[in-house]
């Protein structure tokens, strides 16, 4: 009786052994399959801006051929709020299974160091999937101020200190930033005036209330052709296709960049498979003439980076807007 008790414990207990195997090997076809899938079904790409802002539209454009490829619908989610914070919060809680995405900008490392508290971590709560294109601000000041380069208006910075005053779309943004990346690299003494966005900072330039303003080149463009705004120079490392002629603020000021970008990213825990598949579709995307040729309409660069390069991106991001937003003193307002 022992032995046939001992006998059909063991027989009992090797069942329950071969139905654990049976059910974890079920479960990771069921995963192997799911990912071979990917994408099964709709994704949804959290757009932290309004509709018509920049992000958006990249979203949507990168979307569309996203979409022709996969054959599968790509959600453009507009959710605003806290400088870009209410919608990477929305991403980073998510169920990381590569089905909600988010189009992340400069706003995300400038809120890192801008807000005291936030519900996530930009390194610890996101993969990163890749650069989708990056895009210059571009210097300009009223045609009256008396200086034709960059070098030109940091002498004159110099030489009458707290006498320039520059706009912005508000304490914090990027372009307000950019300004006091060239304050503190020139040593400037120059005066911040915030405004409600980037479109009234650009009417009172006009009016010569301030004397520049930092701006995304599309805002600008048609003030500079009609001769009504001065550039001086765009802020990204190499000329932009959409105005070549424009140089460089590094061009006058070594070693000065500050971009405007466009990346996409994952929750973390998001299988690295689909991250594969994710980036190389945007890679793909990007190479594509027309969606390109969309891109630098905008003022945009297209690019498409390996996960690995982005996630040094951001490093380098967080140490930058971090020490910005310090030596301005920047505070939400």
């Amino acid at each position: 009786m022992r032995r046939a008790g001992s006998h059909s414990r063991c027989m009992t207990a090797n069942t329950r052994s071969a139905i654990v195997l049976l059910v974890a090997l079920t479960g990771a076809t069921g995963v192997a399959a799911a990912a071979v899938a990917y994408p099964a079904r709709s994704i949804r790409i959290v757009v932290a801006s309004a509709p018509g802002s920049g992000p958006d539209i990249v979203t949507r454009l990168i979307g569309r051929k996203l979409a022709e490829t996969w054959q599968q619908q790509i959600i453009a989610d507009n959710r605003t709020g806290a400088g870009g914070n209410v919608g990477a919060e929305i991403v980073a809680h998510a169920v990381p299974d590569g089905y909600t995405l988010l189009m992340a900008t400069a706003s995300q490392p400038i809120g890192a160091a801008l807000y005291a508290k936030l519900n996530y971590d930009l390194t610890r709560d996101f993969v990163p999937v890749s650069l989708v294109a990056s895009t210059p601000f571009v210097l300009v000041v009223n045609p009256a101020v008396p200086a034709n380069s960059v070098a030109e208006l940091i002498a004159l910075a110099k030489a009458k200190p707290g006498f320039l005053r520059y706009g912005s779309g508000g304490s914090g943004t990027p372009p307000h930033l950019c300004a006091e990346i060239l304050k503190s690299s020139a040593g400037l003494d120059i005066v911040h005036v915030p405004y409600k966005g980037v479109t009234p900072a650009l009417t009172d330039l006009l009016g010569g209330q301030v004397q520049f303003v930092f701006s995304v080149v599309p805002s600008a463009l048609p003030l500079i052709q009609t001769n009504k705004l001065r550039a001086l120079g765009v802020t990204s490392a190499k000329r932009t296709s959409l105005a070549p002629e424009l140089p460089t603020i590094a061009e006058s000021l070594p070693g000065f960049e500050v971009i405007g970008w466009y990346g996409l990213l994952a929750p973390t825990g998001t299988p690295a498979d689909v991250v594969a598949r994710l980036n190389a579709a945007v890679i793909a995307a990007l190479k594509n003439p027309e969606l390109r040729e969309r891109f630098v309409a905008l003022g945009a660069d297209p690019l498409g980076t390996t996960p690995q390069v982005f996630a040094q991106f951001i490093q380098n991001e967080l140490s930058k807007w971090g020490k910005a937003v310090k030596d301005s003193g920047a505070r939400v307002e």
